[in-house]
């Protein structure tokens, strides 16, 4: 899947390493072995194994340590960046949009592109500094718990974005009480939290809502 994107990588440390075209050839065959992770964790593997191959000559525990690292890795950053963080802002730009707010996408992208070059970057310097601890330092961005502080912020925003959209139906400010609006809106939050902790991904959940109260303004 990625193995070509490996491969492609290591051509700069081949050059600086000043290998001959066998042993070139012959790193390169055991980098398009299959690789897949999450590809904005793909920095952070490729740093511990350019220092890997750097430091020892077992192409073997290269190979290893690149197995080790795909499955975590694309679990962390599915779980972060699509099933989380994504969503929350993609979420955040709709309801911006929908107040009138034309620079929501520009606003998405101010906000979304930052932390993954971060991540991109930062990782492959702290993998190739760490090596075989390289890991230490996508644990200690805890991806999985940040996840699940923004799918609560998601499950806020989407109850705002159903009143939104329920607003646009009619004129509900004259018959629907103060009161009951504040109810409705948070029995909107606690079902999408709801839905959310029974695995029912966020843009499943806002496609729905979407389409739902299109229905209902017809």
């Amino acid at each position: 899947m990625q193995n070509m994107g490996v491969a492609f990588a290591m051509t700069p440390m081949i050059k600086s390493a000043g290998m001959d075209a066998t042993q070139a050839s012959e790193l390169l065959k055991r980098h398009l072995e299959m690789f897949n992770t999450h590809p904005y964790l793909t920095g952070p593997v490729l740093g511990s194994v350019v220092k890997l191959e750097e430091e020892i000559s077992d192409g073997r525990k290269v190979s290893d340590l690149k197995i080790a690292l795909s499955g975590p890795y694309a679990a962390m950053g599915d779980t972060f960046f699509w099933g989380a963080w994504r969503p929350f802002l993609t979420i955040g730009a709709v309801v911006l949009t929908m107040e009138g707010g034309l620079w929501a996408p520009l606003i998405f992208l101010a906000l979304y592109n930052p932390l993954h070059f971060y991540v991109r970057l930062q990782g492959f310097v702290e993998g190739y500094r760490r090596g075989m601890r390289g890991i230490d330092f996508i644990g200690g961005l805890n991806l999985p718990g940040l996840a699940g502080k923004i799918r609560w912020m998601s499950a806020i925003l989407l109850g705002l974005l159903a009143m939104l959209l329920y607003r646009t139906v009619g004129n509900t400010d004259a018959v629907v009480p103060e009161l009951l609006r504040g109810f409705l809106f948070l029995g909107v939050i606690l079902l999408c939290f709801l839905m959310i902790t029974r695995g029912i991904s966020v843009m499943k959940i806002l496609y729905g809502t979407a389409t739902l109260f299109l229905l209902v303004s017809f």
